[in-house]
């Protein structure tokens, strides 16, 4: 196609009323501004407890000014990307690459093997060539219970595909497709068949099910398949050598569907464990997927996901594609990154789960300027990006030549073969989830120590090879941080690569959000530890990728590396305005004053933009209520334990660990999670805080109302205390469902009787404390 020719796969636009966001933005820095010189000027001369009260919620409000800064600068210049899918097909359809996905769970007790065979079954379903689709399933656990469900998920695939493509189904993960869709009434022979599969896959699950339940596999399915046999050396899910299986090989000519069409390969994994070797988590089993697959299919490009993270849209590769393959624009994207949605959201969004305003105004500003992070699902990659390549702008992809590379071995050289790929000791003296200068000062000391045996000069060739290529920062994901996706991406980037966010109509991916308070808290704690671990890092954006990225996504980068950061300004606001205004120590201006204007612009502006950003995502009213709930309570708890952690980690009193959410909740937990009831049914030293923080307010909020009843100049008391009081009854307002599990509630739900007192007796205490 000659270069005036040229029509662009995917289109970029601006987004709308940026010159609105940037007069807004100015406003409130003007009102922070006034903010500060009336802290500075009126700063109080009186007691000692007045004068430290003023100076830490000066620096409180200091830090909420930095970090309403940092959300404000990827807002300042956004934009959204239009894929054309239908000039990818025109184009390129004869030339489309081979794709390799990625699935990885880890616990089939927590991630229930049937969600994990729906979600493998929705991404072989694709409206993509089946032989150029190969899906890979890491199994962490190791057990023959997942590999079971793969099994049925092979045979059922053979009906569910045709099917698929007959009935245009949407979405193709059978059991969200099945729970919603209703029974076609047009043609009796459609409604037989959509019944029939629809049986055959209930039978499928109920299988996977009874077989979970039971705990074991019977003998008569073992006999099955020779993979089973694996399981007899088995000690453990944490003691096991490799387990790799080929269950369906797209290569051979009967891998055929029920109508003879192609099926994709399926493979199965389960890389070796050792207790003596650390297995790196979720990173080292992306890793080990990399290099297993590319000896069996070696797609270039690779989209990962998690188990629970179903497709919901059979148009993702393509849409994803038109961003690869574009002649122009192309050639410098390393990855594509799609939002993380859920599909079992309540309408208002209890615990705040969706991301819908990070998805719609930040993600994009990101994207304006170098691209966003990656979030470690939902992503496509470039191979060679992923594993380490620099970006090199006069090199130009040849998709043709990467599509000719054919695999010879059969499927059982392979996983015999592939098997020492995925072993503990492959990455030993490697690059893999390392840079090149910690793998270098590894080799230096090796070769100081060394005696030149003939093994050591072999060993010492293979170091002059890893050298030659140390173009390669990075040989896949990144190890020793528990965002690895985030660093991994960061890596990429500062590598020379661009990434792009792309947000379909209908979303490509949903997955499950966590269905109690609880399980939400914990699942905050670790993403925000690992945020704040990368940024207290040699990987802190700000060091890592200065001058390799641009300056706005260093800070963007900064709004996720500093959540649990939040945690300190936050608890001194909730808290001691409440301290104080028993104590009779006013910390706002008077109501008459003028002062108070900047406060209140601020303040209201800010939560009124707030509300219009998550209302204008497709929010709800309630909806935003809920998330402003959940933003207290995470900055309170998750982030103030993740920010501690943090600390002891640094002093060497912790290690790193991986905590995976569980994806299954009993019958009663959910009817409550439908029903927007919070679960408080569990006792946690988060519960501890928040319940306590909760009475604290409500004391407060009593004694001063008690105090401008009693007080004989009502309105004097009111102009001095009214900003106070006013936060005060705005905090007992948020806390309304921590009221109703500590004394209302009586279902399983609610807070538990210890908790009640404990928090009961520490707010009184500190109350008394303050007092006198």
């Amino acid at each position: 196609m000659g270069k005036n020719d040229y029509v662009p796969l995917f289109e970029t636009r601006p987004v709308k009323g940026r010159i609105l966001f940037r007069l807004f933005a100015a406003s409130i820095l003007a009102g922070i501004c006034f903010i500060c010189i009336y802290r500075i000027r009126f700063f109080p001369l009186g007691g000692k407890v007045e004068r430290w009260s003023w100076i830490g919620l000066f620096l409180s409000e200091l830090w909420f000014s930095f970090y309403w800064f940092l959300t404000a600068v990827p807002r300042w210049n956004s934009v959204y990307r239009f894929p054309y899918k239908d000039r990818l097909s025109q184009r390129l359809e004869k030339e489309l690459p081979g794709i390799d996905i990625f699935i990885c769970t880890a616990d089939p007790l927590i991630e229930p093997p049937s969600m994990v065979m729906s979600t493998v079954l929705s991404v072989m379903a694709y409206d993509y060539p089946p032989e150029k689709l190969s899906i890979y399933l890491s199994d962490d656990g190791g057990s023959d219970l997942t590999f079971y469900a793969m099994l049925e998920a092979a045979i059922f695939s053979k009906n569910w595909l045709p099917f698929c493509k007959k009935f245009k189904v949407e979405p193709r993960a059978p059991e969200a497709y099945f729970r919603t869709a209703l029974e076609p009434d047009n043609d009796p022979v459609m409604v037989k068949e959509w019944l029939s599969v629809k049986k055959l896959y209930e039978e499928m699950k109920m299988g996977i099910e009874t077989t979970t339940k039971l705990n074991r596999i019977s003998e008569d399915i073992r006999k099955q398949h020779k993979g089973f046999r694996e399981w007899d050396f088995v000690s453990s899910k944490r003691d096991h050598q490799t387990i790799l299986q080929i269950l369906i090989d797209g290569r051979d000519p009967n891998a055929v569907d029920i109508e003879g069409k192609p099926l994709p390969t399926l493979v199965y994994l389960a890389r070796e464990k050792r207790p003596q070797y650390h297995h790196h988590f979720k990173a080292g089993s992306m890793n080990a997927l990399i290099r297993v697959s590319s000896k069996i299919s070696n797609g270039p490009i690779i989209l990962n996901l998690d188990c629970d993270m179903y497709s919901n849209n059979s148009e993702s590769i393509k849409y994803s594609l038109c961003v690869f393959m574009d002649e122009e624009k192309g050639d410098e994207i390393a990855y594509v990154q799609h939002p993380q949605n859920f599909d079992n959201l309540t309408k208002n969004e209890i615990y705040g789960s969706s991301f819908r305003v990070i998805q719609k105004f930040e993600l994009p500003g990101l994207d304006a300027n170098g691209g966003p992070c990656y979030i470690g699902t939902g992503c496509f990659h470039r191979r060679e990006a992923l594993c380490g390549k620099k970006y090199d702008k006069v090199r130009k992809v040849d998709w043709k030549k990467l599509n000719n590379r054919k695999i010879k071995e059969s499927a059982s050289v392979l996983e015999d073969t592939c098997k020492v790929l995925a072993s503990c000791t492959f990455e030993q003296n490697t690059l893999w989830g390392k840079e090149v200068g910690d793998a270098l000062s590894h080799i230096r000391k090796h070769i100081d120590t060394c005696v030149l045996t003939n093994r050591h000069v072999h060993y010492m060739y293979n170091i002059h090879k890893i050298i030659v290529i140390s173009v390669w920062l990075q040989m896949g994901l990144k190890y020793g941080c528990p965002v690895e996706d985030v660093i991994t991406g960061l890596s990429i980037q500062r590598r020379g690569w661009k990434s792009i966010y792309l947000n379909p109509e209908r979303e490509g991916f949903l997955g499950l959000a966590p269905t109690t308070l609880l399980q939400t808290l914990v699942q905050n704690k670790r993403w925000s530890e690992g945020n704040l671990q990368l940024f207290l890092s040699r990987y802190c954006s700000l060091l890592y990728g200065h001058k390799k990225i641009p300056l706005k996504l260093q800070f963007a980068y900064c709004i996720y590396n500093l959540y649990a950061a939040n945690c300190l300004a936050t608890l001194y606001y909730v808290a001691v305005p409440c301290f104080c205004l028993l104590k009779g120590i006013s910390l706002f201006p008077k109501i008459s004053n003028p002062w108070v204007l900047p406060f209140a612009y601020v303040v209201f502006a800010h939560r009124a933009y707030s509300l219009g950003e998550f209302l204008w995502s497709g929010g709800t009213f309630q909806g935003w209520c809920n998330h402003q709930r959940m933003w207290m309570f995470n900055r309170t708890t998750s982030y103030l334990f993740s920010f501690f952690d943090i600390i002891l980690k640094l002093l060497g009193y912790s290690q790193a660990t991986f905590v995976i959410t569980e994806k299954i909740a009993d019958d009663d937990v959910s009817k409550r999670y439908e029903q927007d009831l919070i679960e408080f049914g569990a006792t946690s030293p988060m519960f501890d805080i928040l319940a306590t923080l909760a009475m604290l307010n409500l004391f407060s909020s009593v004694g001063a109302i008690k105090k401008v009843i009693l007080d004989a100049d009502h309105s004097k008391v009111l102009d001095v205390f009214g900003l106070q009081i006013l936060l005060c009854l705005l905090l007992v307002t948020i806390n309304l469902p921590v009221y109703q599990a500590l004394f209302f509630r009586k279902d399983n739900g609610r807070m538990p009787s210890s908790v009640t007192s404990k928090s009961i007796i520490f707010a009184l205490l500190a109350c008394t404390l303050t007092m006198y």
